[in-house]
C-alpha cells in the first residue's frame, strides 16, 4: 500500500532530539509517553535514549512493517515498551489501553499531514470514518469547509479520548492545525492551561514548503462549555526559543494572529456595514476564462471561442492585486452562463445559441466538476453570482494576498468588472464610494488591523470573515480625511474621469 495513503512522513532522529530535548526532562514530568502513531520508532529510540526516560513507553502503529520496526528497538533503562498493531480512527485510548504505571502523561508524534480530500486523490483507505466532527452545518459543510486535514481530526480524537487524563500534547502538525485545534477547544469551551506553538523548519526536516510547528497542548480543568473570553498560546520562533515572538488567541469569540499589534487597533472590531462577497466560483476555467488576442477571444486550449458577445464580462484575478500591479484592462473575460444561482440555462438553447453550442461542446468539463454545490444544479451552473457581480463600481481584494491591496474599480469597455474566488468584492453606489472605501481599507490603521487578525501562512488569509468584523465607520471617524485625500484623488480617475474628489 502506497505510503502516500497514510501521509507518511518519518520523523528524522535528529529533530526527535530536538524535540525530546525541549521538552525535558520528559521522565520526571511524564511516567508515561503514549505514541499514537509511532511509524518505525524513532520517537521510542530517542524516548530510550534521553536522560531522563519515561517508565512507559506506549506506541500504536497501523502498518505492520513498522510494527516490526519498532518492536525490534532494544529496550533499556528499565522503561516499559509496548508497540500495539491498532487503528488509532477505531481505537478508544480511554478503554482500550491498558497502563502499568500511572501519572500524568505525555502524548508526543507526528500525525500525518495529509487532508481528507488529499487522501482521497490517491484513493487512500486509511480514513477516519465519515462525520461532522466538528459540527459544521449549512454552507461550511457544502462549499468545502468541511474538508479537513486528518492531523485535526487526530488531535481532536485525542483530546476527547483523554479526556479524563492529566494529559500533555506534544505533537508536530501544520500551525494552521494548531490553530484549528485552539479554535475547537475555545468553540467547545475547554479550557487550556498551556498551549505553545514551536516552530520548525519543515523544508530542512520532511523537505517540503509548509508552516509547521511542534504544538504543546495541556487541557486545562474547569467547568466544560463555559468558553473562556481569552484563550491564547504563544509563537515561538524555534523549538529551544525561550520566550514568544507573538500570541494568538481568542478575544470575544474571535481569533487574532498577533494579540499585542491588536490592542492599539482592537476598536475598530466590530461589523462592516454591508456584505462582502466572493467572486465567480466556476470550475471551468479552460472553458470560461478567455484570453483576447488581437480582438478574438481565445480559451486556454486555445480554441477560437464567437459566442453572444452579452455573455461575456472583463476578469479580474488574484494576480491584478499585488502592490505594484498596472491598471485593469479588458484582456482577460469571462463567460457567464447565468444572472442569478439556480437560474435555469436551458433557455441559452434559444437565447444564445452560439454560447449554448460553445458549453455544449465542451459538457464533459462541466460533469467532471466534482464540488457538491453543482449537484443537481442547472447544466452549466455557476456560484458566487448575482445582482452584485454586475455592480459597475466595486471594491476588490484578493483572498491570497499577504499583504492586501484593495482596489477601487470601475467599468471596462462600459461592462461591470468581474472576480473569481479567489477575490471578494463590495459593491458599491458610485466611484466615489469605492474610492473612499478602498482608501481607508489601504490606510496603515486598517492595515494594522487586518495584519493583526490574518494568518500570513494560512492557504487564504484574507477571507470574508474578517473583512465582516471591519467597523469601516468607527475607523472613518478616527481617521482624518485629509490622511486618505491622496489615495482618493489618484485612483478616482481610474474608476471614473468625472468625480471630485474633494472633502464635501
Amino acid at each position: 500500500m502506497k505510503q502516500s495513503q497514510f501521509g507518511d512522513f518519518q520523523t528524522p532522529p535528529g529533530l526527535v532530539e530536538e524535540i525530546i530535548k525541549s521538552l525535558s526532562p520528559i521522565g520526571t514530568q511524564w511516567p508515561r509517553v503514549l505514541e499514537p502513531t509511532c511509524g518505525h520508532g524513532n520517537f521510542i529510540r530517542g524516548l530510550l535514549g534521553a536522560p531522563h526516560p519515561p517508565k512507559e513507553i506506549v506506541g500504536l502503529e497501523i502498518q505492520d512493517h513498522h510494527v516490526r520496526a519498532a518492536r525490534s528497538i532494544p529496550v533499556c533503562n528499565g522503561t516499559a515498551v509496548s508497540v500495539k498493531k491498532a487503528d488509532l480512527y477505531r481505537t478508544c485510548l480511554e478503554g482500550d489501553l491498558r497502563w502499568k504505571h500511572m501519572g500524568p502523561l505525555l502524548v508526543i508524534g507526528n500525525p500525518p499531514w495529509v487532508t481528507n480530500s488529499g487522501m482521497g486523490t490517491v484513493n487512500g483507505r486509511n480514513l477516519p470514518r465519515k462525520s461532522n466532527f466538528k459540527g459544521l452545518a449549512g454552507i461550511d459543510a457544502i462549499t468545502g469547509s468541511s474538508n479537513f486535514d486528518i492531523a485535526e481530526y487526530i488531535w481532536i480524537k485525542l483530546i476527547s479520548d483523554l479526556a479524563g487524563e492529566d494529559v500533555t500534547f506534544a505533537l508536530l502538525c501544520k500551525t494552521s492545525v494548531a490553530r484549528k485545534v485552539l479554535s475547537h477547544l475555545h468553540r467547545v469551551g475547554r479550557p487550556v492551561s498551556r498551549a505553545e506553538i514551536r516552530e520548525i523548519e519543515a523544508g530542512k526536516w520532511f523537505g517540503v514548503s509548509v508552516d509547521a510547528c511542534l504544538f504543546v497542548l495541556k487541557p486545562g480543568n474547569g467547568c466544560p462549555g463555559q468558553r473562556a473570553d481569552r484563550t491564547e498560546a504563544g509563537v515561538f520562533a524555534s523549538l529551544h526559543t525561550s520566550a514568544p515572538g507573538k500570541r494568538i488567541g481568542f478575544v470575544g469569540g474571535k481569533l487574532v494572529a498577533d494579540l499585542d499589534r491588536y490592542e492599539s487597533v482592537s476598536f475598530i472590531e466590530g461589523e462592516f456595514a454591508e456584505q462582502w462577497r466572493q467572486g465567480v466560483k466556476h470550475d471551468a476555467a479552460s472553458v470560461l476564462e478567455l484570453t483576447r488576442r488581437g480582438g478574438d477571444w481565445f480559451n486556454s486550449r486555445g480554441e477560437l471561442v464567437h459566442i453572444e458577445e452579452e455573455y461575456l464580462f472583463p476578469l479580474l484575478k488574484s494576480s491584478h492585486f499585488s502592490r505594484g500591479s498596472g491598471l485593469p484592462i479588458y484582456d482577460r473575460a469571462i463567460i457567464v452562463p447565468q444572472r442569478a444561482v439556480n437560474e435555469d440555462t436551458s433557455i441559452l438553447e434559444k437565447c444564445a445559441p452560439k454560447l449554448w453550442d460553445y458549453l455544449s461542446s465542451h459538457r464533459s468539463v462541466f460533469e467532471a466538476r466534482r464540488s457538491s454545490v453543482y449537484k443537481n444544479k442547472p447544466r452549466f451552473s455557476i456560484f458566487g453570482i448575482g445582482d452584485y457581480s454586475f455592480s459597475p463600481f466595486k471594491v476588490l481584494v484578493s483572498g491570497l494576498n499577504k499583504e492586501p491591496l484593495f482596489r477601487p474599480i470601475g467599468p471596462l469597455e462600459e461592462k461591470p468588472v468581474l472576480c473569481d474566488d479567489t477575490c471578494y468584492l463590495l459593491p458599491c453606489e458610485s466611484a466615489r464610494q469605492a474610492a473612499v472605501t478602498a482608501a481607508l481599507l489601504n490606510h496603515p490603521l486598517l492595515q494594522q488591523f487586518i495584519g493583526s487578525t490574518s494568518f500570513k501562512d494560512a492557504k487564504r488569509p484574507i477571507t470574508k470573515a474578517l473583512l465582516q468584523r471591519i467597523d469601516l465607520h468607527r475607523a472613518a471617524r478616527t481617521i482624518p480625511f485629509s490622511e486618505i485625500l491622496p489615495s482618493i484623488e489618484e485612483s478616482l480617475p481610474h474608476v471614473t474621469g468625472s468625480c471630485d474628489a474633494r472633502e464635501p
